[in-house]
């Protein structure tokens, strides 16, 4: 019944509009017509619980069946979230400025609350900081965040009074990353998605994921970035990275920096931080956290009791086999 009422509230906010734009993507890439994509994306939401964009993004139209079986769909996801990360304790995730209070020893950064904050603060912590993020409490995917520099900013009180009409109340001072990720791209903070599940013993590092920006201020998939999977043990990228649209990267598309083969600094303290801030809510066992490369620690930027799915394209990879099969020698959904 919950897969079904699942099923039927992703239905009911079909953006019927964008998925023919994918279709037909896909068909050009795939060589196959339109409506063979529609139709087996149709049946691939029903029988793996595969939105048209797991469809797209982890190339189901080159996969068989029995592959098929092998991927974390979005629908996968919603099952682990539904079974291990109760709802009452959700909303510690999901109003950042709830997460900074909760999690403020991980953040490594300085943070304030617009509607708390008089202006004279709120100049004070800007021109100390010299830029500084504002977010949307409830933001996804890289919605809702702006950044602004103290020196662009002239009058403090419209600056306030825009924030609180944009309703961007949580203003944080922006990480300084470590040399080697801002080399990557240094227009925005090149994070990590580390996903973890906690058995009430042990915390699992089920996936790690390097998340890289292009040229935006951030570096969210949704907003222009693009992301490669790493060794959730060293740290290490084997593959290319690739963006929304199907574009392929071996080395970054802005720097020149090679993306196969980048190892991600401190990779071993990340390890650490996440065996904490894991069991802090143990309520909430299934998370992927954003995690930011400091110039000698890694910081927490938030959790996402709801993360996304992470998977690399066969066509990058010559692996046709996903990671559901080793979810579930560790979580039981």
């Amino acid at each position: 019944m919950k897969r079904i009422r699942h099923y039927l509230s992703r239905l009911k906010s079909l953006d019927v509009r964008n998925m023919l734009v994918v279709a037909s993507a896909v068909s050009a890439l795939s060589g196959k017509p339109r409506w063979v994509i529609l139709v087996d994306m149709v049946v691939c939401s029903v029988v793996y619980q595969a939105g048209y964009l797991d469809y797209q993004e982890f190339e189901f139209w080159s996969l068989s069946s029995r592959e098929r079986r092998t991927w974390i769909t979005s629908g996968n996801a919603n099952a682990i979230v539904i079974k291990y990360n109760q709802r009452s304790f959700r909303e510690q995730f999901i109003d950042k400025l709830t997460f900074n209070r909760l999690f403020d020893p991980y953040l490594g950064r300085a943070w304030l609350d617009v509607r708390t904050t008089s202006t004279a603060e709120l100049q004070q912590f800007v021109m100390h900081h010299g830029s500084v993020m504002a977010k949307r409490l409830d933001g996804m995917g890289g919605a809702g965040i702006r950044k602004y520099l103290a020196n662009d900013t002239v009058d403090f009180d419209d600056l306030r009074s825009q924030l609180l009409t944009d309703e961007q109340f949580l203003v944080e001072a922006f990480i300084t990353q470590h040399p080697a990720m801002a080399a990557l791209c240094p227009t925005s903070v090149n994070s990590l998605r580390m996903i973890t599940f906690f058995d009430g013993t042990n915390v699992h590092v089920m996936e790690a994921v390097l998340r890289l920006g292009n040229g935006a201020d951030v570096d969210n998939y949704a907003r222009g970035g693009m992301y490669t999977v790493i060794d959730e043990k060293t740290g290490i990228a084997p593959y290319g990275a690739f963006d929304k649209d199907a574009h392929t990267f071996t080395t970054h598309p802005l720097t020149g920096v090679s993306i196969v083969g980048f190892r991600v600094p401190l990779f071993d303290e990340v390890l650490a931080l996440l065996d904490t801030v894991a069991r802090i809510v143990p309520q909430i066992a299934y998370v992927g956290w954003d995690v930011a490369i400091a110039n000698d620690h890694p910081v927490i930027i938030e959790g996402n009791y709801n993360t996304g799915v992470f998977q690399m394209k066969p066509s990058l990879t010559g692996n046709k086999i996903g990671l559901l099969p080793r979810f579930r020698e560790v979580i039981d959904f």
